[in-house]
Parts: C-alpha cells; structure tokens; sequence
C-alpha cells in the first residue's frame, strides 16, 4: 500500500512517498504554500497520480505533548484536505524530525547551498517511515 507524508509548514509542505509495498519512505518534492485550494489541489493531484492509499500527516506537537499553536494550524488544513479526498489521513508526532533532518541533511550534503526546502521533504520521510516502522512491527 502506497502512502503519502507530510510535513505541513506555513511556507512549504514537504512531501514523501512510500514504495508501493508501503515498506520504504523517501522524500518526493516540496510544494511551495501559494494558496490554500492550490495547495490542496496539489496534493490530490499526487494522490492520484500515485494511488496513494494512505495519508499520514506530522503533527508538530509541543514538548509536553500539548498541541501547539503550529499544530492547530496543521488540523484545519488537514480537515479542509480531508474534503477532497478519501483516502484516510493519520496524523504522527513530529515533534524533532525537523531538526533530524536538517543534521541527515548536513551529514549527507557539506555544500553551502543546501536548501530548507529539502529538508521539508526529508522530515516528511522520516515521519512518513516511522509510520511505515510501526505498521509493519503490528503486523509481525
């Protein structure tokens, strides 16, 4: 099963794709936020166009657990996608990827001209392959 992840920002949405046996995440691309029906529309156009069959969402939680102000941001959006969709959205806790991926990223990449936008994409996959981590070890 292919699923889709996402890391919703105010400025960008980084995106990943699983494999089609749902087993492998990878960053995809990065949709830059124009508008929000625009947005919206760019992400069912990668729905479909990949047969997405799941969508999981990074929910940036505070510290403590606590939804953040950013988090409620995420909801709204997420409910409005969910009004053009019908595969089902699963929200994960993202609290850290950001920063993870930024350190994969400076790891990987020692160039200066490494791009936030990247790492948009990364934090996607790795809450997307959290995901993917804890839905296979429920089926084992």
């Amino acid at each position: 099963m292919r699923s889709l992840g996402l890391d919703i920002g105010d400025r960008r949405i980084g995106v990943a794709l699983s494999d089609p046996e749902g087993i492998l995440a990878s960053p995809f691309t990065v949709i830059n936020r124009r508008d929000e029906i625009l947005d919206i529309k760019a992400i069912t156009d990668i729905v479909s166009q990949k047969q997405v069959e799941q969508i999981v969402v990074g929910l940036p939680l505070s510290m403590d657990g606590s939804l953040s102000r950013q988090a409620e941001k995420v909801k709204e959006f997420t409910r409005k996608l969910c009004e053009h969709t019908q595969v089902p959205v699963e929200y994960r806790d993202e609290r850290l990827t950001t920063v993870l991926a930024e350190r994969l990223m400076q790891t990987v990449d020692t160039k200066k001209t490494r791009k936030k936008a990247r790492h948009d994409a990364q934090a996607a996959a790795l809450v997307l392959q959290s995901y993917l981590d804890e839905s296979h070890q429920s089926l084992a």
